[in-house]
């Protein structure tokens, strides 16, 4: 069931049962006259997940939905009007991505090539909340901006998409009171654990290098399960603490909603995130996560974060490829993505004011420097 919510929104969608929950838009790819090469961060990976994804048919265009941009409405959900205002000046978006040259560009620009990207992945995350209750579980490929908070962004993070996520199900699902943030980004997540300090509706689990960005001490008080990792932490040791503590977590507090911040940065080599973990690892660190859920029947949205080395594409389309295979997530009805376009591009919005009346959801199954 819905719940009656304060603002119109074109982010809740009845989707078709044919579709796969994996939201995406070409739109999140930055591109912009070489700028966006300045940050390690490879700005144009999400759109590489899919393309893999789609070689090895698991999808085709017409099989997963197309991510909508977050209005200003929705954005105020959780950010102060203040914040929104300062992202219309360069500098402060300059500061934010960590791509000093935009503070010489027309805010206008910085808006269209670099801020709407990440308002539609924001847009795609929130809408993925809805989905991973509807079906089981969702995936966004872009989104996981864990360093930005209500009133304050950094680490390429502008809009608190997590953040958003959580506070939209609680206020629009009926049923959706408690939620788990599983973080296993390589940096500690800031910028939700800032948000979330205070409400004891959401449990934080958050495994990170102890030594790099953010290092916010106050933000690590709104977090119920710490893991502090060395320099060089290899997959054994990573493995073993990823499993003991999600399985640990999910024990303590049982959640209505597990969101997964799944960062590649923790990728051995890679410049930011200091760790030392195989491809193999991190495709066994993602199916332990839904594993833990689909055991005990919790909904998971996953969320792809950090991850700043070119072959950080491939491997997140080979675990998302590795859960198909495990049975941790699912096709459609008949085990075969859908080939129309339009059955899945878009979705139909649900535009829901405190004057309308409650539809109900689709059900079709049980269940610095950095992202």
């Amino acid at each position: 069931m819905m719940c009656n919510s304060s603002h119109g929104t074109q982010l809740y969608l009845e989707v078709p049962s044919s579709c796969l929950p994996i939201v995406y838009s070409p739109v999140y790819n930055i591109t912009f006259m070489g700028l966006e090469k300045l940050h390690p961060f490879d700005s144009g990976k999400w759109g590489k997940v899919i393309h893999f994804l789609k070689e090895e048919k698991m999808i085709s265009d017409g099989s997963i939905v197309e991510a909508r941009e977050a209005t200003e409405e929705d954005l105020l959900v959780v950010h102060t009007k203040r914040y929104l205002n300062r992202l219309k000046w360069s500098l402060v978006v300059a500061t934010i991505t960590e791509i000093p040259p935009l503070l010489c560009l027309p805010n206008f620009l910085v808006q269209r090539r670099v801020l709407r990207p990440l308002r539609t992945q924001t847009g795609g995350t929130i809408m993925a909340g809805k989905l991973a209750v509807d079906r089981g579980w969702a995936i966004n490929v872009g989104g996981g901006f864990h360093h930005c908070s209500s009133d304050k962004g950094g680490g390429f993070c502008a809009y608190a998409d997590i953040t958003l996520a959580i506070k939209f199900l609680f206020e629009r699902v009926e049923g959706i009171s408690r939620a788990t943030i599983i973080d296993l980004d390589a940096h500690q997540g800031n910028g939700h654990e800032r948000d979330f300090l205070d409400d004891r509706r959401v449990f934080i689990m958050d495994v990170y290098n102890r030594y790099i960005y953010p290092g916010d001490g106050y933000a690590k008080r709104a977090i119920k399960r710490k893991v502090e990792l060395d320099w060089g932490t290899e997959d054994d040791e990573y493995l073993q603490k990823v499993e003991l503590h999600s399985e640990g977590a999910l024990n303590e507090v049982r959640p209505d909603i597990i969101v997964y911040n799944a960062g590649t940065d923790i990728l051995d080599g890679d410049p930011l995130g200091g760790l030392a973990i195989s491809p193999q690892g991190i495709i066994k660190r993602d199916e332990i996560v839904f594993r833990a859920a689909r055991r005990r029947g919790i909904p998971i949205l996953m969320v792809t974060s950090g991850g700043y080395q070119k072959k950080t594409a491939r491997i997140i389309a080979d675990s998302i490829i590795n859960l198909r295979r495990q049975g941790l997530i699912g096709g459609n009805e008949d085990g075969e993505v859908a080939e129309e376009a339009e059955e899945c591009v878009g979705g139909v919005p649900l535009v829901m004011s405190s004057s309308d009346s409650s539809p109900s959801s689709v059900s079709t199954g049980p269940a610095p420097n950095t992202i």
